[in-house]
C-alpha cells in the first residue's frame, strides 16, 4: 500500500517538505487517544528474543532509527510507537543553525538513493534538552553530537565539550560525528592528532560523571581500510564503546541515474543502495580487525530484510535504518525483526 500509493503521492513533494509534512502528521495524530498504543500494537513486535545487550545497554530489538530523522528530538515518542529499538537524535551542536542553503535534499529514485547537505540543521542544544527532559522512560535514545559550523576546527573541541555534558543527563549514548560530508573542513576532525584530542577529552568528562553513558564513534564509508582501521585503533585506545559504520558518501560511483542530474545536485552526503556494500565491508573489516569485540552499529543502505541479515551477519550488534524507511515505508521495521527471528529460528 505505502510502495503503491502513498510513496508516490510523497515523491511528488521535496523531500524536505514532506519530512516536515510527515512529522507534523504523526504529532497530530497521535494526540488521539489510545492510536499511538493500538499504531504500536499493530507495527512493533516484542520479543525477547530480539533483544540485544549492547554495550551495557539493553535493547528491546537490534532495529534502530538513524540520526537526521528527528534532528531536535521532537519525535521520540511517535517514533518509539514504530517500531524501532532505539531512536538516534540529531545531529545537535551547541547552538541552533539554519543549515546548507534549500534546496539541499534530493531523492534517486532509480537508485534507491538519497542526496543531502543539510549541514546539521537543528534548534540547538537547549532546545534538544528541553525535549529530552519530556521524553517516556523505556525508549531508548542516542544523541549524534557535532560542531557548529561556524566553528573553526581549532577549538572544535569546545563545541563537543557543550553538547556532551548539556546532553549527558537525557540520553543513553552518545555518537561522535566527525564524518559527515556536509559541514566544510568538519572530516579534518578524523585525522589522528584531532580525534585524539576529541576523544581524550570526551572520554575523561565522562570520568567526572555519576553514570556511565557509552561512547560511539561515527566513521566515513570513504576511508580505505588502512585508514578506518587507525580510527578504530584510536577509538580503542580511548576506551570508546563502539563504532557506527557508516555516515553518508561522497561517491557517486556506480549510480543509474542521469549524470547530468547528478551533476546539477551538485554536493552532498549519499546515501541508500548504492552505499550498502561500502558500509557492509567496513563492518566486515572492523569485526575482523577487533576479533568481533568491539560492538558496531551498521547503517548505510539497508534497503531490505537481507540488507539487514547480512549487515548483522557481518559482524553488527544492531543496525540503523533511514533512506530504507523512507522508500519502504511504516511497515520495514517489523518486516526486519520478523526476519531476524525467523533466521534465529532456523539457525
Amino acid at each position: 500500500m505505502y510502495k503503491r500509493f502513498i510513496r508516490p503521492v510523497l515523491f511528488c513533494l521535496n523531500p524536505e517538505a514532506v519530512h516536515s509534512l510527515v512529522a507534523r502528521a504523526l504529532k497530530v495524530l497521535f494526540t488521539f487517544p489510545y492510536l499511538r498504543i493500538l499504531v504500536k500494537k499493530v507495527l512493533s513486535i516484542r520479543d525477547e528474543q530480539l533483544s540485544r545487550v549492547v554495550f551495557g545497554i539493553k535493547f528491546p530489538s537490534p532495529v534502530g532509527l538513524a540520526a537526521g530523522f528527528d534532528k531536535n528530538a521532537h519525535l521520540i515518542s511517535e517514533l518509539d510507537a514504530l517500531g524501532f529499538g532505539f531512536i538516534e537524535v540529531g545531529t545537535v551542536t551547541p547552538l541552533g543553525q539554519a543549515g546548507n542553503p534549500k534546496p539541499r535534499s534530493f531523492r534517486l529514485p532509480k537508485d534507491q538513493a538519497l542526496i543531502n547537505r543539510m549541514g546539521f540543521n537543528n534548534l540547538g542544544l537547549d532546545a534538544a534538552v528541553l525535549q529530552l527532559a519530556k521524553r517516556k522512560k523505556g525508549i531508548i535514545v542516542g544523541g549524534n553530537i557535532g560542531k557548529n559550523t561556524l566553528t573553526n576546527n581549532n577549538v572544535a573541541i569546545e563545541d563537543y565539550d557543550i553538547v556532551f555534558q548539556g546532553l549527558y543527563p537525557y540520553i543513553d549514548y552518545f555518537v561522535v560525528n566527525v564524518s559527515c560530508p556536509n559541514i566544510s573542513n568538519l572530516q579534518e576532525l578524523q585525522e589522528n592528532d584531532e580525534l585524539s584530542a576529541l576523544l581524550c577529552r570526551l572520554t575523561m568528562l565522562r570520568h567526572k560523571q555519576s553514570e556511565y553513558r557509552p561512547i560511539l564513534l561515527k566513521i566515513s564509508p570513504d576511508l580505505s581500510l588502512n585508514e578506518a582501521t587507525a580510527q578504530v585503533q584510536t577509538a580503542m585506545q580511548y576506551g570508546l564503546d563502539g563504532i557506527v559504520a557508516t555516515n553518508t558518501t561522497r561517491s557517486r560511483n556506480g549510480l543509474t541515474t542521469d549524470v547530468d542530474k547528478i551533476k546539477l545536485i551538485g554536493n552532498g552526503g549519499l546515501s541508500g543502495k548504492p552505499l550498502f556494500e561500502k558500509s557492509l565491508q567496513l563492518v566486515k573489516h572492523i569485526t575482523t580487525i577487533t576479533d568481533g569485540k568491539l560492538p558496531i552499529i551498521g547503517v548505510g543502505g539497508i534497503m531490505s530484510e537481507e540488507d539487514a541479515l547480512a549487515m548483522l551477519n557481518a559482524g553488527a550488534s544492531l543496525i540503523q535504518i533511514y533512506t530504507g524507511f523512507i522508500y519502504n515505508g511504516p511497515c520495514f521495521v517489523k518486516k526486519i525483526n520478523r526476519a531476524i527471528l525467523k533466521a534465529d529460528n532456523n539457525a
